[in-house]
């Protein structure tokens, strides 16, 4: 397992493995600003993009993991972890936030296997499932 930043190669392979896509037509060009803004690395699994996230510092100046997919074929492999933990290792701040929603109880999981706890709550973001957010701290 290799993560590395993505490139505008990889763009196809992330378009597959992203299930948001199909009820998201924007997302394809969300994806290829992530990768041109230098923000989305991927996690090679063998010959394979196996999954992808997106840090970014635009959450009141702290690192963001503003995204993680896992394609599912590649799922309950460690590569969500591996993701995580790379932000956790390279952020550039001292303070890491993430967030979910609450309905989506695998990366809820995954955080708090990671080490974050939860910092608060937004609502009305997506309608009668609240936005957890997370905070742990950079190593």
């Amino acid at each position: 397992m290799d993560i590395r930043c993505a490139r505008l190669a990889d763009h196809e392979a992330l378009l597959a493995l992203d299930t948001v896509l199909a009820g998201e037509p924007g997302r394809g060009v969300q994806i290829r600003h992530w990768i041109d803004s230098g923000c989305c690395y991927v996690v090679q699994a063998g010959a394979c993009v196996g999954a992808y996230g997106v840090l970014g510092y635009h959450f009141f100046g702290h690192g963001f993991i503003e995204m993680v997919m896992v394609g599912e074929r590649f799922r309950r492999q460690g590569l969500g972890i591996a993701l995580v933990r790379h932000f956790q290792a390279h952020c550039r701040t001292p303070k890491l936030f993430a967030s979910t929603n609450l309905s989506n109880r695998q990366m809820q999981a995954l955080l708090t296997t990671a080490g974050f706890r939860t910092s608060g709550f937004i609502d009305n973001l997506d309608d009668n499932d609240p936005e957890i957010v997370y905070f742990a701290r950079s190593r």
